[in-house]
């Protein structure tokens, strides 16, 4: 583990990196919008959930071979980019819902889906996505010390509490969607926000297709 004052460097870096707008965060405003907070938060530990997969992998050299096979970045790279064309496709075909002045009413005229299949689509669009394993091992282990007596360990425990100091900032986009979803211009627009939302996704999938290995 590092000193102290790199802890805090580590951390600090951490809750930038985790405010900076994303698919991550795009997929949890989207659904604190719709559903409420709860909704919000359910799909940032479903983004948690899918960095834990790339944590452990990385450590266990899984995302080494990612970032040294060209095809097994290709393929994991087309199936995350897919995956995220379909959820915007599906977000741009949605309904326009009936307009009421209430927002349970509006979030009630949407589609019903459970917290269950939030959590799952937020942990698939992370673990789908090679990018977010080369960003592991690229970010991570500027922070392992070279003298460091089990290197592997050191990884999972920065990992690990990078992805814990993720959950209130994760937390925070989702509050502050559910409270901006309060407001009237919000709640009258919400059927663009689907169509700007899933034009994002539909960019993000294309901007993942076209990502060259790094290894490369």
């Amino acid at each position: 583990m590092p000193d102290f004052q790199h802890l805090l460097l580590f951390i600090a870096a951490g809750w930038l990196l985790n405010l900076t707008p994303g698919p991550d965060v795009l997929y949890i405003v989207t659904h604190s919008l719709r559903s409420g907070a709860c909704a919000g938060i359910v799909a940032g530990l479903g983004i948690t959930g899918g960095c834990f997969v790339h944590i452990f992998a990385a450590a266990a050299g899984v995302g080494a071979l990612l970032a040294a096979s060209a095809t097994a970045f290709t393929v994991l790279k087309w199936i995350g980019a897919a995956y995220l064309v379909w959820i915007g496709v599906k977000l741009l075909l949605a309904r326009a819902p009936q307009i009421t002045p209430d927002l349970m009413a509006l979030a009630a005229a949407q589609p019903p889906r459970s917290l269950r299949a939030i959590w799952l689509g937020g942990f698939w669009t992370n673990v789908l996505n090679p990018k977010v394993a080369i960003f592991f091992l690229a970010f991570v282990p500027q922070f392992i010390a070279a003298d460091a007596g089990n290197k592997a360990l050191s990884f999972v425990l920065l990992g690990v509490l990078f992805n814990l100091n993720a959950i209130p900032v994760n937390s925070g986009w989702a509050l502050a969607a559910a409270w901006m979803a309060r407001r009237d211009a919000v709640q009258r627009g919400m059927h663009w926000l689907d169509r700007i939302a899933g034009a994002m996704f539909v960019g993000f999938g294309l901007k993942l297709a076209m990502t060259d290995n790094p290894a490369q």
